[in-house]
This record gives C-alpha cells, structure tokens and sequence, in this order.
C-alpha cells in the first residue's frame, strides 16, 4: 500500500500559491459538558493516567443529547459575524467541514444556513480532520475569481456520537466543537503564501466508520462488530500522521521559501501530543511556536484547526502580518497544509 511517507508527492498535490485572501475573523464553540478524565476511570474504568500519557488529553466536551452539529456550527459562525461587525445576510459562500453530519442525505451546510438566514449556495465537505483546510481553500479559490465576497467557513464535529463509549483506545481521544472563519479579499501580501492537499484511500481501513453508508447500511450490520461506531488502527495511524505532517508541513516551507523560524506559529491537528511532539522534534519547530489546546478539548475532528485559529487570535499569538501554518490529517486517508501570511 503506497503512503504518504513513503511518495507523498505522487498522492498530493504539489504546493501551490494563492493571495489576495483573508481570514476577516475567527469564531468558537465548545459544548458546556466537561468530561475529565477521571470521570472515564470511574464511569467506564478507563485508566485515567494512561489517557493522559497515551495522547496528552486531561478533558474534552460533549455535547448534550439535543445538540447537533449544525447547531455548534451556528453557534460558532455567530461568533464569528459578531466579531467582524457583519451580518449573517452578507455571507455569499457558506462551507461546512464535518465527518459527522446532523443526518445523512443532508447537508448540514444547508441547516445552517437556514438557521442562519444565509441566502447563498451552502455545502458540506467530508475530509474528517483534513477538512478545515480543504474547506478553506476550497473558499479561497472563490474569493480569489470575485465569485465570493465574504465566504463562512466552518469546522464542527459531534464526535461523542460515534465513538464506541466502552473503547478505551478511541473513546478518550475525541470530543466535540465547532469553529467558524469568515474569508474575503485582502492585500496582495496576505493570502495563502503555499497549500498543498492530498489524499490516499488505500488507508483508508486505518480509520473509518464501516457501517452506516452505501457499502454497509445499518441493517447489513453483522451483530456484535459494533461497526457503527469510528474504527481506528492507532499505531498505524500514529507512524502515518508523524511521517504525514513532516513531508507536508517541509513541502509548504520548501515552495514558500520559509525557514521554519520564519513562521510565527504551527496550528496543527489537535490529535495527540505525541505526534505533535515528535513531527515539531523531527522538523526543528520551536515548541513555544506550537499552539496546543488539545489537553481541554481532546480531537474534535474538522474542528481542531479553526478553534485553536480562534483561541490562538484572542491571545494574541496571531496578529496581521504574521506566518501561520495550519495543517490538518486524518481519514480518508487526508491531509491538507498552509501556510498563510495573516
């Protein structure tokens, strides 16, 4: 099976540049349900301590019983609109990255947009934990031909509802939230200075949901297999994503012309420590110039990149001008990389 560690440029695309755009505002949301760690150990005899050295995570939010992801997305594209002083009814482009949409056949970029009062063409886009980036690029090239003036794009995950509760190498890893960007036509210095997105569905077995779609729908179901719920091969996942984000995050330096120094901060998929740790080791990346928020919110899927790009902003440690790098690698198998002079 090819990866991506071994030819990632035969999966992927080759970088490429795109300015002219800017991130207008950033918006969050996160569920108010706090789930520690020792609530699993004493709720589902998980071993708190091995959680914690095995992904770096403390806590992570789930949402209540009637929440949605369409409603954590509207929440978090509120906050966005309030932030850039704009209203919902500006918005021409509205994407939504998600793995777990509110039902399947419909796109919860549609229910979003009615909560929202958009009037614009709305879709999802599934690339599980590379979809931010693929949405946002996605955005970017509208906004660069003038065919979107200010296009929401957003990154939400309900992950709680499709995680097996009694996995202990799944269950603890994953949480759930919602983040929201508004993007539009900036300066010819600001703008995605090199992305690059690829894929490999022959990986596509070391993390996915079997049951639920056409190839499997729910009453195929084999009884005991709990196939309903995500399936992830963790060892395997680690080496690809470790060997993934090394060759994307070089590639995107290389074509840009930045030394790793040059970038002022690394919002990278909020996985697991270790594999954050271990890439940033490999590359030489400055861990103060790592944003980490994983250790309150777990992997929230298509959600990490745009909330930790909200948090990152509200304190500060982004400001105009300045290098960021956001890459995203997941399912699929996915991943997608930028770097953007903010």
């Amino acid at each position: 099976m090819a990866m991506i560690s071994e030819h990632p440029r035969l999966l992927g695309w080759t970088p490429r540049r795109l300015m002219g755009i800017q991130f207008v505002a950033t918006g969050s949301y996160l569920p108010e349900r706090i789930v520690t760690n020792d609530e699993l150990e004493t709720r589902l005899g998980f071993d708190a301590d091995w959680i914690l050295q095995r992904s770096g995570i403390q806590e992570r939010r789930h949402a209540a019983p009637e929440m949605a992801t369409s409603d954590m997305s509207v929440a978090a594209a509120r906050v966005a609109l309030d932030k850039a002083g704009v209203r919902a009814a500006d918005v021409d482009l509205l994407i939504v990255a998600t793995a777990t949409p509110d039902h399947v056949g419909t796109s919860t970029a549609c229910l979003v947009q009615n909560k929202l009062e958009i009037t614009a063409p709305a879709f999802d886009l599934t690339a599980a934990c590379g979809g931010f980036v693929y949405a946002a690029a996605t955005a970017a090239q509208f906004v660069s031909t003038g065919a979107s003036q200010l296009a929401l794009v957003i990154g939400a995950d309900c992950m709680s509802r499709i995680i097996d509760p009694f996995d202990q190498g799944t269950y603890p890893l994953f949480g759930d939230g919602a983040g929201a960007v508004l993007m539009a036509a900036g300066s010819g210095q600001q703008g995605l200075l090199s992305y690059a997105l690829g894929a490999d569905g022959a990986g596509q077995q070391m993390l996915y949901r079997p049951v639920g779609g056409s190839r499997i729908p729910p009453e195929q179901a084999r009884p005991g297999e709990r196939g309903e719920f995500l399936k992830m091969d963790g060892r395997a996942v680690f080496r690809w994503a470790v060997h993934a984000l090394e060759a994307t995050v070089s590639e995107v330096l290389s074509f840009a012309e930045l030394d790793r120094n040059d970038v002022d901060l690394y919002v990278l998929h909020q996985a697991n420590i270790r594999i954050l740790q271990t890439a940033a080791d490999h590359l030489g990346i400055d861990l103060a110039r790592l944003f980490v928020n994983l250790d309150r919110y777990g992997n929230t899927t298509a959600g990490t990149i745009p909330i930790a790009l909200d948090e990152a902003w509200a304190q500060d440690r982004i400001r105009r001008g300045q290098t960021v790098v956001i890459s995203g690698f997941g399912a699929g198998l996915t991943w997608g990389t930028a770097a953007i002079k903010w």
